[in-house]
C-alpha cells in the first residue's frame, strides 16, 4: 500500500493553474508535488495536444526545475526514465477516462495504479529506475512492458 494518501484536486481550474504554471516557469517550488506532477501530465494529454510530450516534456520539466532553483544531475531533478513511463501511463489512463471532467479524470488517476508513488516498480527493478543512466536517458523496463494505449 501506497504510504502517501493523495491529495485531490478541487476543480479543473485548481489542475490548470499547475500545467500553465509549470510552462510558465511559475508554480511554486512547493507546489511540485508528485500529484501536482500527475495532474500537469494529464492536463498537457488533454490541453495541449500541441506539445510533443514525449520530446518536449523532458526540457519543459528541466527548466522549470532550474527556475525554482534546482538542478537537473545524476541524483536529483528530472528523470527520464520516469517521465516516459509517466506520459505513456497517464495517456493510457486518459484514453480509457475520456468521459470524465479534467479535475475527476485527474482525481481518478491519483487514484488509480498508475497514480501510485511505486507504480513505477511494476515495470522496472529499483536498481534498474534509479541508475544514473535511468535518469539521464530513457532505459528499457526490465520486469513488464510499458502501457500503451489500447
Amino acid at each position: 500500500m501506497d504510504a502517501h494518501e493523495p491529495r485531490p484536486f478541487a476543480d479543473a481550474a485548481a489542475v490548470r493553474r499547475i500545467g500553465e504554471g509549470l510552462l510558465a516557469r511559475t508554480l511554486p517550488r512547493a507546489d511540485w508535488t508528485h500529484e501536482a506532477h500527475l495532474a500537469a501530465c494529464l492536463w498537457l494529454v488533454r490541453e495541449r495536444p500541441d506539445i510533443d510530450l514525449p520530446r518536449e516534456l523532458p526540457g519543459i520539466i528541466a527548466r522549470y526545475n532550474v527556475s525554482v532553483g534546482g538542478v537537473n544531475d545524476d541524483t536529483q531533478g528530472y528523470h527520464e526514465t520516469l517521465t516516459q513511463l509517466y506520459i505513456a501511463g497517464v495517456r493510457a489512463f486518459a484514453a480509457r477516462h475520456a468521459a470524465l471532467g479534467l479535475a475527476e479524470a485527474v482525481n481518478a488517476l491519483l487514484a488509480a495504479p498508475e497514480g501510485r508513488r511505486d507504480w513505477p516498480l511494476g515495470f522496472y527493478g529499483r536498481d534498474r529506475l534509479f541508475s544514473v543512466e535511468a535518469r539521464r536517458n530513457f532505459v528499457a523496463p526490465d520486469l513488464a512492458p510499458l502501457p500503451t494505449l489500447a
